[in-house]
Parts: structure tokens; C-alpha cells; sequence
């Protein structure tokens, strides 16, 4: 850096012989080569804690990227996968965010916090330096360090080519081929009033225009490069754009996220431009208010028109931002910055990296990834929590919504009865939550990573980002405000052993999608939760075996069944996939001499 002849040196910790590296997950971009600091001797290793949920860990991953070229013959960093959620701990989803957020440098996966542990580590992000023989000279908690770290690895640099200690040598990195997939990653969908899709080609730095189809790629946006520029569809560029939102111009605004910026697409010339952000990230001390190409934003996530205003769902800095178009203007709207789960009125209350935004009658929708929470600020300037508990109180139950529990959700769209669609990103799921009873369901199961939805007629499209592609799905007639499926009956079950049974036949012309393992899932549940003594909850079998308690009484068996079917035709190199899914609610009562087998039938 300019100034490093004259800063005084860099503060170091006492030297400590670092820890070897182990992950039960193994290593990731090195070609299937494992990596040992033993056999890095020589070299400065930069260790990076991280997890792929954090928002700070993805700007640290953003910040490494010059480091890492300025100094690839003496530097050698290695990501070390950390997970906080159970999802995170998959080897797949491990290896998916190395891919989807293009992570240039060896990562070691441990899903056990082994390495974690060795050293001592207790937040996400923490970056180790390890120096050429093998000792831990400088430990670093959150982001923003980096200039200091380089005067650190320059220091080394000089100390070890003195001493002989420094090894020279390319970066150990090999990562594997993508897929040539339509879509790489994609983030989020917004249906334009021509009925076609605008989608946000996260991986490949690109927004696309799909027909209505949700398949037929019309128009690409930008270069496919990584960058920030304007102009017309061939040269402008994007960097990890995410959320979409349609202007009442017509045109859309996209939170274009790792360019810490909000941009403008007009779908008629698809000429891209600027609209706020100044291209690089807020820091601590920014302001959060003013002309809107003065003011840093922070990993703008997703976008909504609210107000006669562009509102932003400002991950980066837990908070939800505000773009006036008339004033030209940038206002915090609500979150202290604080990262943490707090009701209140809206300056005061906090967010924890807020990533999906969707308006009602009744405000401001907000999935609050980092809690695990739906929350809402409402038309009176309130903040309140309608699922969640903390930032860790996750899982995946449906019922209640006090007692409901989300797993990372990305998403969240308004349907037409005034419920939300979810998506449940870690759950792998969309689920429901319907204001008016309180109550959470799953509408959809076995998703890769839902990250956002949009409503199209009778049906709900879903970016399925772990997929790489849309899916449409039926909405239930309840949803689309229509009449309810007559009340049952009451149904005499057996007392103890029933076998419950969904017959599903794929419908001409279609065949099962296995090919990401399942391709059915059954979830049943009861109300009251003590009518079952087994068989709740969920699993890929349409035939499970139930165990009634007579001395519940009455109760009602919620049964869910999803399966997913593809085009059967083996010339379609894309072939169309669907979601066949029913929700039932059936009155029982466990007697002596009930029906010991339920059959449904999933159309």
C-alpha cells in the first residue's frame, strides 16, 4: 500500500504453533488434493473462518479478492467452512456456495467445528495469519481488515526472504467446471406486465428476461463480468445482483448487491443505470442519509416499491433503507444496525440481515434471515415479529406461529388471500403464514434453496436457486380465494396401528424427477399433537404407518403430499418440471373396530 514505508509495524499476537487443519467434509477447489499447513512451510496462509450464511463473512470473501492477487506467489488463503446452520453442514450446499459466491482459493469444509475449536474461534467471520513456519502471528474478528492484514503479509515478506524461510510458488487452487446451466444461482423473480419473467442470473453477474414459460431465455442484461457500469445491455454490469421490483414507469429496480448499489433496467431499450450506491461498502461512521450517489449502501438484498419509494432490505447492516426517485434521496427507514431480533417502533427496533421484502394491506413483510423470522413493519411505523425467536431458535415445525420454527429464509411474496409464501431456503421448502389464524404450513417441500417466488394467475413460480431454475407450482384453492374444499367428515380409525396411504400416478406424458434424490414427501402432523403417538412428521415415502391415542378423542390429521414429475421426452435437453401437491385436513376419531388404512389420492 502507499503509505506502508511509513506506518509503524503491524501488532502481532505471541507466537503459537498453529493447529494442523482437519474438516470431516474435505477440501473443495484444490483438484481433490488435501492441504496441510506442514506441507504449506513456507508460504503466509491467511485462514478465513466462515460460514455461507453471513453477510459479513461474504464481504470478507469480497475484500480477500485483490489481497489474494497482489500477493498469489507468497500468500496462500484458506477458507474454512464453519457452520452455524444445520443446512450449512451439508457437503453439497458446502459446495454450492463456494460455486454460487465464487470463492477463488482452497476452502476446507468442517462440519463438526473442528479447526473451529483448535483455534479457539468464536465469531463468523475471524481471519488467522499463520507465518512461514507454521506459528499464528495475528488474529482478526469481523471485516474491514484488510489494509492492516497487507501490512502484516508485506512485513512477513521482507522478515522470511531474509531469513530463507519464504517459499514462492503458484496459488494451490483448482476449482471444479460448472455446469453449463440456463441459469447459474439465480436470486430473484419479478413478473413484468407483458406476463414474461425478469430474474437475477446471480453467478453469471446478469438480470434475464424469461418468456412466460419461466424457461425460454428472450434477453440477457449485462456482460456477464463482474463490475459496475452502465449503459446498454451489452455493456452494463452487474456484480451478484439479487433482489427485483417493478417502478411504476415500468421499469425495474435491482438491488445489485456486491456492487453495494441500486441500479435501474428498463425493459424496453435495457439500457442499465445507477440510481444509488456509490460502489463501494458503508462503514461504520457513514452516513445513512442523503443524495443518493453520495451515500454507501451495504449488500442491498431485495427491493420493493412501498410508498411512492424503492424500499431495500439493507442485509449488510441489518436495517431497511429507503430510495425517494422524486428527491434523489437515501434515508434509513428502520434497524439500528444492531444485528439481533427486537420489536419496536422502526428506528429502534433490529433486524438480523433482512434478505426478502413483500407488501400487504397490512406493511412492510420482511424475511429476517439471519433470526430465522418472519417480521412486519406495520402502516403505523411498528415493528413486530410474526415467526422467530432469536438468531438461534431454528428449525423446521409447522403450526402455531409462536411455536413454528424457519430455518435461513430468503424470501417471502404476498398471495392473493393476504397469507405470505416463505421461502424457507434452508429448509428446502415454501411454506405459509396465513395473518389471519396465526398458523404456518408448508405449500411446497423438496426445493433446493428457495430465495424468492412470484405469483402468476393460479400458480406460484419459485426461484429454485440450488437448482438453477424456475418452478411453478399450484396454488391451493384457499390461497387464490376461492371456496374451501368441503368439510369431512369425521372419520372412525382404528385405535392404535393405521396405515395411511397417498396414491400418485404421474400424469401422462411425465415421469418422477429423482435426480436430486426424492421425489415425493409426505408430512402429516395432528391437532391436538397428542392424537398421534407416531408417524408425525416427514419423509419421502407416500405410505406411512400412524399410531392413534383413543384417549384424545376427536382430533384432525393434517396430512401434506408433494411429488415432483418432469417431461418424460428424452430429445428435451430442459424438459418443463411440476409439483403436484394436496393438503388435507381430516377429522378422525380412534375407536375400537375403525378403519385401520386411509387412502388418498394426490391428483
Amino acid at each position: 500500500m502507499d503509505d506502508a514505508a511509513s506506518a509503524p509495524p503491524v501488532r502481532r499476537s505471541a507466537r503459537v504453533r498453529a493447529p494442523e487443519l482437519a474438516g470431516k467434509g474435505g477440501w473443495l477447489n484444490t483438484g481433490g488434493a488435501a492441504y496441510s499447513l506442514t506441507g504449506l512451510r513456507g508460504r503466509i496462509v491467511l485462514l478465513d473462518f466462515w460460514t455461507f450464511c453471513c453477510v459479513n463473512c461474504l464481504h470478507v470473501v469480497d475484500e480477500l479478492r485483490e489481497l489474494e492477487e497482489r500477493h498469489r506467489d507468497t500468500l496462500v488463503v484458506i477458507g474454512v467452512h464453519s457452520p452455524k446452520f444445520p443446512h450449512e453442514a451439508e457437503h453439497a450446499a458446502v459446495a454450492d456456495a463456494v460455486e454460487r459466491y465464487a470463492v477463488a482459493h482452497p476452502v476446507l469444509d468442517d462440519p463438526e467445528l473442528t479447526t473451529w475449536t483448535q483455534y479457539a474461534v468464536r465469531a463468523w467471520p475471524t481471519l488467522v495469519v499463520v507465518d512461514p513456519e507454521g506459528y499464528v502471528v495475528a488474529t482478526y474478528s469481523g471485516e474491514g481488515h484488510v489494509p492492516e492484514i497487507e501490512r502484516l503479509v508485506t512485513e512477513l515478506e521482507a522478515e522470511h526472504e531474509a531469513k530463507g524461510t519464504l517459499r514462492r510458488g503458484d496459488l494451490p487452487y483448482a476449482p471444479p467446471e460448472p455446469e453449463p446451466t440456463v441459469l447459474r444461482f439465480p436470486g430473484k423473480v419479478l413478473r413484468l406486465p407483458s406476463g414474461t419473467f425478469l430474474v437475477t442470473d446471480t453467478t453469471r453477474h446478469q438480470v434475464v428476461e424469461l418468456a412466460e414459460d419461466g424457461e425460454t431465455v428472450l434477453r440477457r442484461f449485462g456482460s456477464g463480468g463482474r463490475g459496475l457500469a452502465d449503459g446498454p445491455p451489452g455493456r452494463a454490469r452487474f456484480q451478484e445482483p439479487q433482489g427485483l421490483a417493478l417502478l411504476p414507469d415500468g421499469a425495474g429496480a435491482v438491488a445489485d448487491t456486491v456492487n453495494h448499489a441500486l441500479r435501474r433496467l428498463d425493459p424496453g431499450s435495457g439500457e442499465v443505470t445507477t440510481l444509488a450506491g456509490t460502489g463501494s461498502p458503508w462503514r461504520p461512521g457513514d452516513p445513512t442519509d442523503g443524495p443518493a450517489w453520495d451515500v454507501r449502501l451495504s449488500s442491498p438484498w431485495d427491493v420493493v416499491w412501498w410508498r411512492d419509494r424503492v424500499w431495500i432490505a439493507m442485509a449488510g447492516i441489518h436495517q431497511l433503507w429507503s430510495y425517494d426517485p422524486a428527491a434523489g434521496m437515501v434515508a434509513r427507514e428502520a434497524g439500528t444496525g444492531g444485528e439481533q431480533l427486537v420489536d419496536g417502533p422502526a428506528k429502534e427496533a433490529l433486524f438480523a440481515q433482512p434478505s426478502g421484502l413483500a407488501v400487504t394491506s397490512e406493511g412492510l413483510w420482511v424475511a429476517d434471515s439471519e433470526s430465522s423470522a418472519l417480521r412486519l413493519l406495520d402502516t403505523d411505523g411498528q415493528v413486530r415479529t410474526a415467526v422467530g425467536a432469536g438468531l438461534f431458535a431454528f428449525g423446521y415445525e409447522d403450526g402455531p406461529a409462536d411455536r413454528a420454527l424457519l430455518q435461513h429464509p430468503l424470501g417471502v411474496t404476498a398471495l392473493p388471500d393476504g397469507s405470505l409464501a416463505v421461502c424457507d431456503t434452508y429448509n428446502n421448502a415454501l411454506r405459509r403464514y396465513d395473518p389471519a389464524t396465526g398458523e404456518v404450513t408448508t405449500l411446497a417441500a423438496d426445493l433446493r434453496e428457495p430465495s424468492g417466488a412470484v405469483v402468476a394467475g393460479e400458480d406460484v413460480v419459485v426461484v429454485e436457486s440450488a437448482r438453477h431454475r424456475l418452478t411453478r407450482l399450484r396454488l391451493p384453492q384457499e390461497v387464490l380465494g376461492g371456496p374451501r374444499e368441503a368439510e369431512r367428515p369425521v372419520t372412525e380409525v382404528a385405535v392404535g396401528p393405521v396405515r395411511l396411504e397417498v396414491a400418485f400416478e404421474p400424469p401422462p406424458g411425465q415421469k418422477l424427477d429423482t435426480r436430486d434424490g426424492p421425489a415425493t414427501r409426505l408430512l402429516v402432523s395432528a391437532s391436538p399433537p397428542a392424537l398421534l403417538r407416531g408417524g408425525e412428521g416427514a419423509g419421502s415415502d407416500l405410505s406411512r404407518a400412524l399410531e392413534t391415542d383413543p384417549a384424545v378423542g376427536q382430533g384432525v390429521l393434517h396430512v401434506v403430499a408433494t411429488a415432483a414429475a418432469c417431461d418424460a421426452d428424452p430429445a428435451v435437453a430442459h424438459p418443463a418440471c411440476h409439483v403436484h401437491r394436496r393438503e388435507w385436513r381430516l377429522p378422525v376419531r380412534p375407536v375400537e373396530g375403525g378403519a385401520d388404512r386411509l387412502v388418498l389420492e394426490l391428483p
